[in-house]
């Protein structure tokens, strides 16, 4: 996968644009980043926030090992599914984001 394909997937399962990456919130106003993916040029990291405020990589990958699931494209070799909890915090903020729009269009 590509830096593009990481970020649109990204994008079209819960994360946001925070700061430059790619990054997931916490459930809980107000709703900082506590997970982010690091897009560089030849690697993408996943990095998480510790409770005292620093980023720390718990993984990474070089862009041609990371294919995609061939069933919800979830980007492969970067343990996105095997981080605990991740799956739940990207629904949680998919949700969250499907709400907010329905909203925004009430008024």
């Amino acid at each position: 996968m590509t830096k593009d394909e990481i970020t649109a997937w990204a994008l079209a399962n819960g994360w946001q644009m925070m700061d430059g990456f790619p990054s997931l919130t916490k459930p809980t106003p107000p709703h900082p980043a506590i997970v982010r993916l690091v897009l560089k040029a030849t690697v993408a990291s996943v990095e998480i926030k510790k409770p005292a405020g620093k980023w720390e990589k718990v993984s990474n990958e070089s862009y041609s090992k990371i294919e995609a699931d061939p069933e919800t494209g979830m980007p492969g070799g970067l343990g996105l599914g095997t981080i605990s909890g991740l799956t739940l915090l990207m629904q949680g903020n998919k949700d969250r984001q499907m709400m907010a729009r329905i909203g925004g269009m009430k008024g």
